[in-house]
């Protein structure tokens, strides 16, 4: 399965190595474009300059692991679709052009159901996505939990619960199920 990634899934940490994670583990081929990874360090800059060095160098290592991941929409695709948010044509533009099965978003309403379904595409918030792969590989996305908290912990000098660490990152259904 192939799934493009919005730059809300990937700029909040936890979400995005829960999501990588996952696909390291073969549930899903990443997929992304350059304007994406430049929204993603665009936003880092909200946390300063060392946010933004953090996001140029977290891009970098996606580009390493995953070189086949980058698309560019293709020339003219742009032009002819809608969404409530021209700013996030793009988005739909790239998984288009490299023929992703659905786009993994938190924004529900920029990306209307019916009108992804015009051009073959799901939408999938990371969420349900996750704890469907929770359900198919328990053990796999167990200890992909574990690594997250523990690194979590490490960088925040704290000690989080998967629970709320997992719920504050917006993924209450994968968050209760990996409680248990």
């Amino acid at each position: 399965m192939k799934l493009l990634l919005d730059t809300c899934v990937l700029y909040p940490t936890v979400m995005r190595e829960m999501l990588l994670g996952a696909a390291r583990l073969g549930h899903f081929t990443p997929l992304w474009s350059a304007r994406i990874l430049e929204e993603w360090e665009r936003a880092a800059l909200k946390l300063g300059p060392e946010g933004a060095a953090q996001a140029a160098a977290e891009t970098a290592l996606l580009r390493a692991h995953w070189p086949k991941a980058e698309t560019a929409p293709a020339p003219g695709i742009a032009a002819r679709l809608w969404l409530p948010d021209s700013a996030d044509v793009h988005v739909l533009a790239a998984a288009i052009a490299i023929h992703a099965d659905a786009i993994v978003t938190l924004n529900n309403k920029d990306f209307p159901r019916h009108t992804l379904a015009e051009e073959g595409l799901e939408r999938l918030g990371p969420d349900e996505l996750l704890y469907g792969f929770w359900l198919q590989d328990s053990a796999g996305m167990e200890a992909l939990g574990a690594r997250v908290l523990a690194e979590a912990n490490r960088l925040s000098g704290g000690i989080w619960d998967i629970r709320p660490l997992l719920k504050k990152a917006r993924l209450p259904r994968l968050a209760k199920a990996l409680a248990r």
